[in-house]
């Protein structure tokens, strides 16, 4: 099976037993750029994905300086 990573209406199928940094790595998304969501909690760059789960990813909005 899989970990399917949901941003936006994006879904990203990644293998599971790989941390959250590496899945995000794989699928050419910034770490810095997104919260991690499982089961209504935010989780850590280094959890391990397991099989079958869904994490929602949160696109981090931030501003700039004038």
């Amino acid at each position: 099976m899989t970990v399917k990573l949901v941003l936006r209406d994006k879904v990203i199928e990644v293998k599971p037993g790989m941390t959250l940094r590496h899945s995000l790595e794989k699928a050419g998304i910034q770490q810095e750029a997104v919260l991690a969501i499982r089961d209504g909690e935010m989780i850590t760059e280094e959890e391990l994905l397991l099989d079958g789960e869904t994490i929602k990813l949160l696109a981090v909005i931030s501003g700039g300086s004038r």
